[in-house]
């Protein structure tokens, strides 16, 4: 039977951690940062399909005898919408899925893991700010800009700074 400072200990070394190293705080930091940035550009993927609900009520109504067939521009506009959400939807996976250096012996003995991720964190601090701007430019969005034919591009255009940024970070994870 063990003791209760014997379980203490285990729980907190026993698995190679130890929740009180810097390195430790410092990678709760950058999932803590990613899960931030990930509901932001969820929020914007929202506000973003709440923009193409509309534009569906006002351009696309119901068949009738007159006019069965919706019309081809409406159409094609919502489903450029829809892309674009869906293209939000991918950059927001990739944060929230990307790598972050592992407690492992290899890491601790051929690289600085502490520098390795405060770089991490400076890094997710310039992709807070291109999402954060990227996720203001689109909640600021109305119901007439979301009719406008360049707003899906707009929004598509928006995402490739966030990758970039994102790419940065994954180089500085790799150690490129």
């Amino acid at each position: 039977m063990m003791s209760a400072g014997e379980t203490a200990t285990l729980l907190l070394n026993g698995w190679g951690y130890n929740w009180y190293r810097a390195e430790n705080r410092l990678r709760a930091d950058d999932l803590l940062i990613r899960a931030k940035l990930s509901e932001l550009l969820g929020l914007a993927r929202g506000h973003l399909s709440g923009l193409e609900a509309a534009y569906r009520r006002a351009h696309l109504p119901l068949p009738t005898r007159d006019h069965p067939l919706p019309d081809r521009a409406a159409v094609a506009h919502v489903q450029s919408l829809t892309r674009a959400g869906e293209a939000i939807g991918a950059v927001e996976t990739s944060i929230r899925n990307a790598a972050v250096p592992e407690m492992d012996r290899v890491w601790q003995r051929h690289r600085n893991e502490a520098r390795v991720l405060q770089d991490l964190v400076m890094r997710d601090a310039a992709l807070v700010e291109t999402v954060a701007a990227f996720h203001d430019w689109v909640v600021a969005a109305t119901d007439s800009d979301a009719a406008d034919a360049q707003f899906p591009i707009r929004v598509r255009e928006g995402l490739p700074v966030i990758t970039a940024a994102l790419a940065a970070r994954r180089d500085a994870v790799n150690g490129v």
